[in-house]
This record gives structure tokens, sequence and C-alpha cells, in this order.
């Protein structure tokens, strides 16, 4: 490895480091599909200029915080320190939704999706024992 790639590498930590104020872990458990939105509140003065970008871009639509660290081009846990802050601070809040809200159904999956979801496993395990008391 270089000297050069070195620095870059060194650097990256550094900033990181500094971003996340020497936090290693998120206050707030988050997984890297966690939907978010923007909240009422506002982040803190010492807040860092990416969590102005994390609000900017859940502001457009929700965001999951893989696609946030994504566009951010943070590593994912610096991602969630950041987020953990602005969830403290109301800045950004998890949306609680039905989880098929959308599907306009009503108790649960379509008919159509469970039949797409048994095609595909049949056709991943075609030797599969069928229960018939399963369902």
């Amino acid at each position: 490895m270089s000297t050069h790639g070195r620095t870059t590498e060194e650097s990256m930590f550094v900033r990181t480091y500094t971003l996340t104020r020497g936090r290693t872990r998120p206050r707030h458990l988050l997984g890297l599909e966690t939907v978010l939105e923007a909240g009422r509140g506002r982040p803190g003065p010492a807040q860092a200029e990416e969590c102005e970008e994390i609000l900017a871009l859940c502001r457009e639509r929700r965001r999951s915080v893989v696609e946030l660290a994504g566009r951010l081009g943070r590593p994912v846990t610096a991602v969630k320190i950041l987020v953990s802050d602005l969830l403290d601070a109301d800045a950004l809040v998890v949306p609680l939704t039905h989880p098929y809200a959308d599907t306009g159904a009503e108790s649960g999956p379509s008919t159509q999706l469970l039949a797409a979801l048994s095609a595909g496993l049949k056709r991943k395990w075609p030797d599969a024992i069928a229960y018939p008391q399963a369902g």
C-alpha cells in the first residue's frame, strides 16, 4: 500500500471520528433498512453538516439508513450515530405505518402476492414436502 493510500485512509478515519465526536455506537437500534422521515424538531447547533444533508434528503422523501449512508458516502455506523442524534432532537422520526397500507389490503398480503411467493419457493426448492395443514 502506498503512503498516499494510507494518508487517504487515515484522513477518512479521522474525519469519521470527528464527525461522530469519537462515538462508535448509536444510541438507537437501527437496521440498514430502517426508514426515516423528517420530524418537527431541529438539530442542535453543534451537529455535523452531514446532519443537514440527512434532513434535506429525508424532507424530499422517506429514506433508509443504508440509502443515507450511500448518498453521503459515509460509513453506515457513522450515519447511524448521526441519525440517533437527529432522532433524539425529534428532527427525524421513524414512521409507523401499517405494512400493507400501500396495497389497499385490510388484513394482510394479497392472494396474488402469496401465490407469487409460493411459486417462487416451489421453483427454488422443487423437492420440498408440502404440508396440507399449513395455511
